[in-house]
Order: C-alpha cells, then structure tokens, then sequence
C-alpha cells in the first residue's frame, strides 16, 4: 500500500482522457466512411468490438497508476 500521494494518479487520468477522446475522434471520423453504407446489424457487431477494443491495455495502465510497475 502507499502511504504518500504520487503524482502518477492524477497524470494517469488525464492521459487516459486524452488517448480515449483521440481514439474516440479517429472512430468517430474514420469508421462511418468505411461502414456506412452496410446495414445495420451489420455495423452494429464492429461498434461493438470498437467499443471493447479500448478495455484492452486498460488493465496494465491501471496497474502502473497504482504501483508503478507494468506487470
């Protein structure tokens, strides 16, 4: 456990903001052009893998933030 505040937190968080507003944007920006024309269940399963997507490294970041370490 700590006992003192690091500064990794708060840093973490912005960080986290900024990565999953630019992976946001380039969703946001690139995907209805290549898929907008298909039906709608056919987007629906890649929305929802793009959605998934970024809980993948989220693990190791969130364990960096509270130790330091990225394993």
């Amino acid at each position: 456990m700590r006992t003192e505040p690091t500064a990794r937190i708060p840093l973490g968080i912005i960080g986290l903001l900024l990565v999953l507003g630019g992976y946001a944007l380039v969703v946001a920006r690139y995907v209805p052009e290549l898929i907008g024309g298909w039906p709608a269940l056919a987007q629906a399963p890649v929305y929802l893998v793009l959605g998934i997507v970024w809980l993948l490294p989220l693990r190791r970041f969130l364990i960096w933030m509270e130790t330091g370490r990225w394993a």
